[in-house]
């Protein structure tokens, strides 16, 4: 009982308006901000009213959700974004050069935090309340905030009492929170798009490859959430991602994912963050299905690995005809960043009985572009080299690259692609040497 009053004490005692949270931040100062549903809007908006009088301050985070009006060209100079994967809402200020974006492996970025290389002033987080020991839960997203707010010298959180309470290692005693602002409100959410028929198709080649048994990471948007759908009629799933979308909770209702035959924590659905709507937001409030962890451990190549048959589903922009693929940028021009798509290719690869799986449509544009490409564009960036990758899935079928020569590599992407661009892409093979020119008609 002791413990109990000395903590809530102490609680109640932090507990300030937004506006005098944020008055903790100083010019200069680097502050990391937790990402997706869990982005915490109202200490952002606070930090927004101080613009004035803030010069050089650096705003840190991955994906968030909402404005980021911070990154608006007339906060230039008052603040500055470091993207570490990017979303929709700072990809014209790092495109115009107002923002900057790092490109790293998720499963890396909590060294910076721990080994000093990017030491941070200020941890803007979204929790639950206090339970009865004083400890609050990140809710929907522990990623790399949990490790932020240990390192932090100022911890600021809006404790919301319509955050989600998560188990795993999701946890911060009260005693390590600088200042709190008491909230109520719907967290942001990311509803997911309905499938279309080419993600139908796409998500159809890519459940033939996918056993009973097997563990699953996916990510999030029309793809995968076909490709779930499409895994029915599967037992004993499992998941082991870094992040896990609305489209789970049908199958765990349904049994289909129970985590029976997970070789590592078994039973339990193992992820990082959530991405979507209530609905998920309600399904993990006090679930024991669920274990949440940081992302230096959920996307650890070495734990991914000790998950026998791991198939890991990931997306990508473009892949050339020798199987390189980009996926954080459009040419020059930074799209989203590395995110755990290496973390989990190569996890996979190691796995007992794993695949790893490159996903996307065969076109852009409307069907004017081919994503399956000669040579990638100027200046895209390779985040999953051509020795990594394992199988590309299109809506027109599966190309096996591993261990593959570069004359396989072409025929198999080649025939992947859509036809309209078969032509084009075999011109480019011949002239390259991936094709003898005895075999240009019959992959033509």
């Amino acid at each position: 009982m002791g413990n109990a009053i000395k903590w809530s004490n102490h609680y109640r005692q932090k507990i300030v308006s937004a506006g005098q949270a944020v008055e903790a931040v100083r010019s200069g100062n680097r502050v990391w901000v937790h990402e997706g549903c869990a982005t915490p809007t109202p200490l952002l908006d606070g930090l927004l009213q101080r613009a004035p009088e803030l010069r050089d301050v650096e705003i840190v985070h991955m994906l968030t959700l909402g404005s980021a009006d911070y990154t608006l060209p007339q906060y230039e100079g008052h603040f500055r974004h470091s993207g570490l994967f990017l979303g929709e809402n700072v990809r014209a200020a790092v495109a115009a050069g107002r923002a900057d974006y790092t490109p790293i492996y998720l499963s890396e970025i909590e060294r910076l935090f721990w080994s000093g290389q990017m030491p941070l002033d200020v941890a803007l987080i979204q929790t639950t309340p206090p339970d009865e020991y004083g400890y609050l839960s990140l809710g929907t997203g522990i990623d790399c905030t949990l490790s932020a707010a240990q390192c932090a010298r100022y911890v600021i959180a809006e404790v919301n009492d319509r955050m989600p309470r998560t188990l795993g290692d999701t946890f911060l005693h009260v005693s390590k929170v600088s200042a709190i602002v008491e909230t109520s409100r719907p967290l942001l959410e990311l509803p997911p798009a309905p499938p279309s028929e080419v993600q139908h198709r796409i998500a159809k080649n890519v459940a033939s490859l996918i056993p009973d048994g097997a563990t699953l990471q996916t990510g999030i948007g029309g793809i995968p959430n076909a490709i779930l759908e499409a895994l029915h009629d599967r037992q004993d799933l499992g998941i082991h991602s870094e992040m896990c979308p609305d489209g789970a909770v049908p199958l765990i209702e349904a049994g289909v994912i129970n985590g029976d035959r997970k070789t590592l924590h078994k039973g339990k659905v193992v992820a990082g963050f959530v991405l979507g709507t209530r609905r998920i937001f309600d399904f993990i409030h006090n679930n024991p299905v669920f274990e949440f962890h940081p992302t230096q451990y959920t996307n650890d190549p070495y734990v991914i690995a000790q998950n026998e048959r791991m198939v890991a589903i990931n997306s990508a922009i473009q892949v050339d005809l020798t199987g390189q693929v980009c996926a954080d940028s459009i040419g020059t021009t930074p799209y989203s960043g590395f995110g755990g798509q290496t973390d989990f290719i190569r996890g996979a690869a190691r796995s007992k009985g794993g695949r790893p799986i490159i996903a996307l449509p065969a076109t852009a544009c409307g069907g004017k572009v081919s994503r399956i490409v000669p040579v990638l564009d100027p200046g895209a960036g390779v985040v999953t080299n051509r020795a990594d990758v394992h199988y590309v899935v299109t809506e027109y079928g599966i190309a096996s690259l591993w261990g593959k020569t570069l004359r396989q590599r072409a025929e198999a992407l080649i025939a992947i692609a859509d036809p309209r661009f078969h032509d084009q892409l075999t011109d480019f093979a011949a002239r390259a040497h991936y094709l003898p020119a005895r075999d240009l008609l019959e992959v033509a």
